[in-house]
C-alpha cells in the first residue's frame, strides 16, 4: 500500500509517498480502507513543534476490511469515521474501535471527515461557552475547518446575532453565506457588535482580538494555540477565558463525547449543518494541503483522497 512519510532534515520538512506494508489490526482495532482524510491545523502544528520525524495523525473515513480480537459492533463492510493516531495519511489505516463511529447512510466519507473532528471541536467549544437563547456570538477563524461549522452551530443553538472574524477580506462573503450577520477582519473587529461569548480558533496573539470583541462580562472559549492574556482586560471587563480540547473531553467524559457525535449527525441529517470542503488533494500533494492550511487560505475543510 501507499502512505505519506513525514521527515525533518535540519530546518526543512518533507512529506513523501512511500510503499509500506499493510497494517494488521490488533485487539480492539479495525483495519480501514481509507476513502478520505481530514487535514487539520492542530495536527500540522503538532508535528511542526517537534524537531524529529513523527507519524501523521488525522480523522479518516472509509470501509472496514478487517477487525481485531475483541471487537463488537463492527465487521467488514461497515463504513466508519474516526481518529487515526498513527500513519493516517495512507490507503489503509488502523483505528481503535473506541475512536470510531458509523457513517450514516447518505453521508459521504468526505462529509464525514469534514464533520466529525472539526464539528466536534466546534460543538464542544460551544457547549463549554454555555450559550443562552438570544445572545450574540463571535467566531474567530470563521472561514476555517472548525470555524465555518461553529458559525452555523452558534445559530442552531440560539444565537440571535453571529459575528465572524477572518484574517482576509476575501473570506468575508464566504462567512456571510454561512449565515453570519456581520463579518470583519481582525483589525476591524472593534466596529462589530460586541458579543456575549466568543469561540476562538486562533489563539496565540490573536486571543486578544477575541477579547476585544466581547461585551462586559463576556466569555471566550479558545481551542486555538496557547497565548498570553492581558489579565487587566479580564478584570476591567469582567471577562473570562476557558481553554478547550476535544481529546480531553473524550477521555474525561466519553458519554458526553458520544452525545456530541450523535448531535452533529442529527444536525447534518436535518440540513442545519453544511460542511464545506475547500479542496481535495491526492496523497502525493499532502505538502500542498499543509501549506494551504498553514497560510490560512482555506475556506472550509481540506481533505486528502488516497
Amino acid at each position: 500500500m501507499r502512505r505519506v512519510r513525514y521527515e525533518r532534515s535540519g530546518g526543512s520538512e518533507m512529506l513523501e509517498v512511500v510503499a509500506a506494508e499493510m497494517p494488521v489490526p490488533g485487539a480492539g482495532e479495525l483495519l480501514v480502507r481509507v476513502e478520505a482524510i481530514g487535514v487539520t491545523l492542530s495536527a500540522i502544528r503538532r508535528i511542526s513543534a517537534q524537531p524529529v520525524a513523527q507519524q501523521l495523525r488525522a480523522e479518516v473515513a472509509g470501509e472496514v476490511v478487517a477487525v481485531g480480537d475483541g471487537v463488537d459492533g463492527y465487521s467488514a463492510g461497515y463504513r466508519v469515521v474516526g481518529l487515526c493516531t498513527s500513519d493516517a495519511y495512507a490507503e489503509f489505516a488502523i483505528l481503535s474501535v473506541e475512536q470510531v463511529s458509523a457513517i450514516p447512510d447518505g453521508a459521504s466519507a468526505v462529509d464525514a471527515v469534514a464533520l466529525m473532528r472539526s464539528g466536534l471541536v466546534a460543538l464542544g467549544a460551544l457547549d463549554t461557552a454555555v450559550p443562552r437563547e438570544g445572545e450574540t456570538a463571535l467566531v474567530t477563524a470563521a472561514a476555517g475547518g472548525v470555524g465555518h461549522l461553529a458559525v452555523q452551530l452558534a445559530r442552531v443553538r440560539g444565537a440571535s446575532w453571529v459575528v465572524g472574524a477572518v484574517s482576509d477580506a476575501a473570506k468575508v462573503d464566504f462567512v456571510r453565506e454561512l449565515g453570519a450577520d456581520e463579518v470583519f477582519t481582525y483589525d476591524q473587529l472593534h466596529c462589530a457588535k460586541q458579543a456575549d461569548y466568543a469561540l476562538d480558533g486562533v489563539g496565540g496573539a490573536g486571543l486578544g482580538d477575541a477579547l476585544t470583541g466581547l461585551a462586559e462580562g463576556g466569555r471566550t472559549v479558545t481551542y486555538g494555540t496557547a497565548g498570553l492574556v492581558d489579565t487587566e482586560v479580564l478584570l476591567a471587563g469582567g471577562k473570562s477565558v476557558t481553554g478547550f480540547r476535544i481529546g480531553r473531553l473524550a477521555q474525561r467524559d466519553p458519554a458526553h463525547y458520544e452525545h456530541l457525535r450523535q448531535e452533529i449527525w442529527q444536525y447534518y441529517a436535518s440540513g442545519l449543518l453544511h460542511p464545506v470542503v475547500h479542496a481535495e488533494y491526492p496523497l502525493d500533494a499532502a505538502a500542498a494541503a499543509h501549506a494551504l492550511i498553514e497560510t490560512r487560505a482555506n475556506l472550509g475543510k481540506v481533505v486528502l483522497i488516497p
